[in-house]
């Protein structure tokens, strides 16, 4: 007789066989109840929602393994060039809806689940945000188009490369802790740990085999058989693979994020002098590497556990790259390319920001110290294989670290830059004799008080490819009826068929779907906010929503100077015909950015003045969102009428957000700043609500000079608000609340919000009057939405793959795990 299985075996059993060929509604089912009962639940009527969102998460997970496992036969058996993206970021949100529509299992698993009683929707809002980053942005909208998650640069892209059938690898860092959860307590951001992998992950996979060493510390040796790095510190990398799905290709690709555990190698002689206990504790230490994502505040520190992160990540994937590299070639299980000179014609790697920069030093130390290769040739393999991407243009925010904090922490990988930088330095005085600041501009060690390495310059000096984002982000889209009925569908897999929308622009019923689109989903967000925020929302008000993190150079503080000015115009004129506003800010402060915090305690304050006068009623509401991220974003995003993206211009290099608001039918007021230029460009100035100063202009203004007080004293309604907040108005007990944000504003304003104030304040004034017009204002949406092909990421992956990465991108579907097929042998993921 054989031995009976455990529940455990089974499941296991059941995960590894999949339900590939499993597509009608009575199968999902039985697999569903089947994964109930392996969660010990025997009596259904004792089973949490908790218990049925696994059940159905581990259902259409089954269906994603086969696929998943078919698709690394694919790639090793065809041996392609595969593109690996290093992130200490992917902000993945939540998985289960991407994967059913990617899947089309979204209409099956909703039908199996009203069969057996319960609500999808209910079940889908159990999961919890993977918020291994910092921002948040839109997701879903089952009514309109709308980005298809995960939503933000780095994790969308894995969607889109598994989308054009690239062979592609996401590596990054499990972080135990996400993105902090903001509570506002009083007013205040009060933070609470994040902590998302509470009740399990039923998306990843552990995988012990292929887990690596990471060294840090020790010194290094010079010897006549080379160069070693002694003596170091050992922490182990333990991969966990998600699988991300293409769109109907049956291409699953993987993402690998590392955890930190230590070694288990007690020394024996602590234990025996009693001091076992400090010991474990000690080597616990290890693993607070992957503990915690640090929160992004647009201000570099230099911290040694971010820089011990940034190693450990690149560490350990560039070792997995060398062992797939060497053990891949036309489905053989031998090791068959020993020399790594070709590894640029098999590997691509896109260092996304600054943050994996050592994969640099990292990958010319494997080249130099394991593969024996010379210098020149081991810096031209580097060079051909590595790509930047680069994020911010704010001179606080970029990487710079201390040379002693390297000396410590990574002593080899600073002989390597050192030589970098010296061979790079000689390269720029042949070709600039004579011009020695250029040579301090340019070099990779910045002098000073405290000499640093600039890993921005180590990026570009050691990457064959460098880019900026503005022009870059967004994300595939899903069905949307409402367009799809005038366009075909077609478009879901090229989005620049939008632009066949303009054929219908002056199309009442087209015109009519869409506002009563807009109209339903602001319905139910309104009944939302009323329930969480107990403020009575008027539906029919204009939804204005500026939604991103709370910094200066975000300018939430000029959206508040609106408010207010709105405030003070119904109060002196209440009985005028207003356009009536629910304004919604929402974003997390950093903890340690006490102007960040000050400000959401302003617009919170404000919110509590404006929202319980009588005389104002509904015709201006302020709430501010709490908690912004993903799941929020997917209510706010499609529900939205207006999109502030209004940062000081030249200071936005990035940002997504502007362009999910744009598919989802909302129009956007803005400076040309960051991807407003390009949207501007592609729906029409004269389609967004443009404003303020250029970048032309805020230059000029930094050469000449930035007075507030000038604007103050010249603008009655800036004077009159930014008396009301210095004079306690909105903070009645405690008058001085808010005298650290007048005083920046007056005097030390680097984001010159004065400046573009009286513009802002116009402009606003012709959103207001468009939007008395509902014809007029959704007849604009259809330009934007028409306008969005773009911006599609699967547009920027085929573009980073020709000319970036050297392979061509495909839409070819590859056979699904039940089709017959042929193995070539065992493969390796």
């Amino acid at each position: 007789m054989p031995k009976p299985l455990t529940d455990q075996e089974k499941r296991k059993q059941i995960s590894v066989r999949g339900l590939a060929g499993v597509e009608n509604v009575s199968d999902l089912k039985t697999n569903f109840n089947r994964h109930l009962h392996f969660t010990l639940v025997k009596d259904r009527n004792v089973a949490t929602k908790r218990d049925y969102y696994f059940a159905l998460a581990n259902t259409v997970r089954d269906h994603l393994v086969g696929r998943w496992i078919r698709t690394q036969q694919h790639y090793y058996e065809k041996d392609p060039k595969r593109v690996y993206y290093l992130s200490l970021e992917f902000y993945m949100g939540r998985t289960l809806q991407n994967t059913m529509v990617n899947l089309a299992l979204e209409n099956a698993c909703d039908e199996a689940t009203y069969q057996l009683g319960l609500d999808m929707e209910e079940l889908q809002d159990i999961e919890e945000d993977a918020g291994l980053g910092n921002g948040g942005s839109g997701q879903e909208n089952p009514h309109l188009i709308s980005p298809s998650p995960p939503p933000v640069l780095s994790a969308c892209f894995l969607d889109s490369m598994a989308s054009l059938g690239l062979a592609a690898y996401g590596y990054g860092i499990r972080y135990e802790f996400g993105i902090f959860n903001q509570k506002i307590v009083n007013g205040w951001q009060v933070e609470e740990a994040d902590d998302w992998l509470r009740y399990g992950n039923p998306w990843e996979k552990a995988r012990p085999e292929y887990m690596r060493p990471v060294h840090f510390y020790g010194r290094v040796e010079h010897t006549p058989d080379g160069v070693k790095w002694v003596d170091t510190q050992v922490v182990l990398a333990l991969p966990y693979d998600t699988p991300v799905p293409g769109y109907r290709n049956n291409v699953v690709n993987t993402m690998r994020l590392w955890s930190a555990k230590a070694p288990c190698d007690f020394n024996l002689k602590d234990f025996n002098v009693g001091g076992y206990i400090q010991a474990v504790l000690d080597r616990n230490l290890a693993e607070n590497i992957s503990r915690v994502l640090y929160p992004n505040d647009n201000f570099f520190e230099g911290k040694e556990l971010r820089l011990k992160q940034e190693y450990f990540v690149v560490a350990a994937t560039l070792q997995d790259i060398v062992r797939r590299f060497k053990s891949s070639k036309f489905g053989s299980t031998e090791v068959v390319r020993v020399d790594l000179s070709t590894l640029p014609d098999k590997v691509a790697i896109q260092l996304n920001d600054t943050h994996p920069a050592l994969a640099i030093p990292e990958l010319m130390r494997i080249l130099l110290d394991t593969e024996h290769q010379t210098w020149e040739k081991a810096w031209d393999i580097v060079t051909r294989t590595c790509a930047y991407t680069n994020h911010t243009v704010l001179p606080e925010a970029l990487e710079r670290w201390p040379i002693d904090l390297f000396q410590n922490l990574l002593p080899r990988h600073l002989e390597i830059i050192f030589e970098i930088n010296r061979r790079h330095l000689e390269r720029i005085a042949n070709l600039y004799p004579g011009d020695h600041d250029r040579l301090r501009r340019m070099s990779l060690v910045e002098e000073g008080d405290q000499k640093k390495i600039n890993m921005a310059h180590l990026c570009i000096v050691g990457s064959h490819a460098v880019n900026g984002v503005a022009r870059i982000h967004s994300d595939i889209i899903k069905m949307s009826r409402v367009i799809a009925e005038r366009i075909g569908e077609d478009y879901i897999r090229d989005l620049d068929q939008l632009k066949n929308l303009l054929e219908f622009v002056d199309d009442d019923s087209l015109i009519r779907d869409i506002a009563k689109v807009k109209q339903e989903n602001k319905l139910k967000f309104s009944a939302y906010l009323e329930e969480h925020y107990k403020v009575k929302i008027n539906p029919n008000s204009m939804f204005d929503v500026q939604v991103k993190r709370i910094h200066e150079y975000k300018r939430q503080l000029l959206n508040c100077l609106h408010i207010i000015t709105l405030y003070n115009r119904i109060k002196k004129e209440p009985n005028k015909n207003w356009t009536p506003r629910t304004i919604m800010i929402g974003g997390k402060a950093a903890p340690g950015y006490h102007t960040a915090k000050l400000i959401i305690r302003l617009i919170t304050a404000v919110g509590d003045i404006v929202n319980h006068d009588e005389v104002v009623g509904d015709r201006l509401k302020v709430i501010f969102l709490e908690n912004y991220k993903v799941t929020l974003a997917e209510k706010i995003i499609p529900a939205s009428d207006l999109s502030e993206q209004i940062s000081t211009a030249g200071t936005e290099a990035s940002g997504t957000g502007n362009m999910k608001f744009m598919l989802n039918g909302a129009l956007t007021i803005g400076t040309m700043d960051g991807a407003n230029v390009e949207m501007a460009e592609e729906a029409g100035e004269e389609n967004l609500f443009i404003f303020g100063m250029r970048v032309d202009d805020v230059d000029a203004m930094d050469k000449s000079g930035y007075d507030a007080m000038e604007y103050y004293n010249r603008i009655p309604e800036l004077k009159l608000a930014m008396d009301q907040i210095a004079g306690g108005y909105f903070s009645p007990d405690q008058h001085d609340l808010f005298k650290d944000i007048v005083n920046m504003l007056l005097h030390h304003d680097r984001f010159k919000v004065f400046a573009d104030y009286e513009a802002y304040i116009k402009c606003q004034d012709k959103v207001s009057a468009l939007y008395k017009n509902p014809k007029e204002w959704t007849k604009m949406v259809i330009h934007n939405i028409a306008g969005c092909g773009k911006f599609s990421s699967d547009r920027t992956i085929s573009q980073y793959a020709r000319e970036i990465w050297g392979m061509e991108p495909s839409l070819e579907r590859i056979p699904a795990p039940d089709d017959p097929h042929n193995m070539a042998g065992e493969y390796t993921l």
